[in-house]
């Protein structure tokens, strides 16, 4: 093997945000080698790396992170001294319906990637980084007013937020406990090319295009922050390279919107893309019972990052809506292939029989 400045195992890294991280640590940074840890399930796409899979920096391994053999086994073959953890089950609809594999993934998973970092890790620790990504829900849900903060105290309301809640006390826990060197970032909802049609905004573009309805929960009322997907993924890159470990750093787009403003807004970038008439799509808006335990209202404060590491997003929410929506409009092929389940054929033809 060729000598690498870092060896970094990134999880999940087929999945939608992973596949973005993956993406620019490979381009950037061909002096580190990239291993992709991937259970590739419903939402991992090995399509989405297809244009820098060839790259020499890369290896791409099948497994999950609940198996620690498997997991052990990629610390000694490569060497591992970075992890960047995004593997997670991470739909909330999905986690009503079958809570017992989010805390199977998201917090068994996780333990045994610490414990392995922990057992591998003992010569130079300062020299590693255990990152863990993971999202603004732990918090609970905010009213009209405030923001969330690296000290919020957590209150997660659903079974996905309460996995990924345990998950960050695993990592603090093995940092104050072991002295492991690690960093948590708490995101808002990203959007952006490659992400799961079952989300809202893929959702949404894909039946304005076939004009079926467009299910929104409730009243629409219920408020997010939004962040482009590859804006998160440069704020994963300096807080790496530049965060204080046994820090947290909460990462927000500064972009509060109504989820029916939000779809509203879609429509009125669908009607202007497809030709169609103003108000058309909108009448695709269908108001559907909303699910239990639906958070009123998310906002991070990401003035903590912005101060001591400088980032902040490059895009408006508009400009990377269109950029999103054009996205899907080229790769519809993607789409489709997703949608039938034909994506898994890539990792068959690519990996499975090697």
């Amino acid at each position: 093997m060729l000598e690498y400045s870092k060896k970094i195992l990134i999880t999940g890294g087929a999945g939608f945000i992973g596949s973005h991280v993956v993406r620019l640590f490979l381009t950037k940074y061909p002096e580190y080698l990239i291993v992709n840890l991937d259970a590739v399930t419903y939402a991992g796409n090995l399509e989405n790396l297809k244009d820098v899979d060839h790259l020499p920096n890369y290896r791409f391994e099948h497994g999950d992170i609940v198996d620690e053999k498997t997991v052990d086994s990629m610390f000694v073959t490569y060497k591992i001294d970075h992890v960047i953890h995004l593997a997670a089950e991470s739909h909330v609809d999905r986690s009503i319906m079958d809570p017992l594999s989010f805390v199977k993934t998201n917090v068994l998973g996780t333990s045994v990637l610490l414990n392995a970092a922990k057992n591998s890790w003992k010569d130079k620790p300062e020299e590693k980084l255990f990152y863990h990504v993971s999202t603004d829900e732990v918090y609970g849900t905010l009213g009209k007013t405030g923001y969330f903060t690296e000290e919020t105290a957590y209150d997660p309301r659903s079974p996905y937020s309460a996995s990924k809640a345990a998950s960050d006390h695993f990592v603090m826990a093995y940092h104050h406990t072991y002295h492991l060197p690690v960093i948590i970032s708490n995101c808002s909802n990203n959007y952006g090319s490659h992400h799961f049609p079952e989300k809202l905004i893929p959702l949404m573009i894909n039946n304005i295009l076939n004009n079926k309805p467009l299910p929104v929960y409730g009243k629409g009322e219920n408020v997010r922050d939004w962040l482009w997907v590859d804006d998160h993924a440069r704020a994963i890159d300096l807080i790496f390279h530049k965060g204080r470990p046994g820090q947290k750093y909460n990462i927000g787009g500064f972009n509060e919107w109504k989820n029916i403003d939000l779809v509203k807004l879609l429509c009125r970038i669908m009607n202007k893309k497809l030709g169609r008439a103003e108000g058309e799509s909108e009448k695709l808006i269908t108001y559907v019972k909303d699910r239990p335990g639906h958070d009123l209202r998310y906002a991070i404060d990401a003035g903590k990052l912005n101060r001591e590491l400088g980032w902040k997003p490059s895009l408006s929410f508009e400009e990377g809506l269109e950029k999103t929506v054009d996205w899907y409009l080229q790769n519809q092929e993607w789409v489709r292939h997703v949608t039938s389940g034909e994506y898994q054929k890539y990792y068959n033809e690519q990996y499975a029989k090697r």
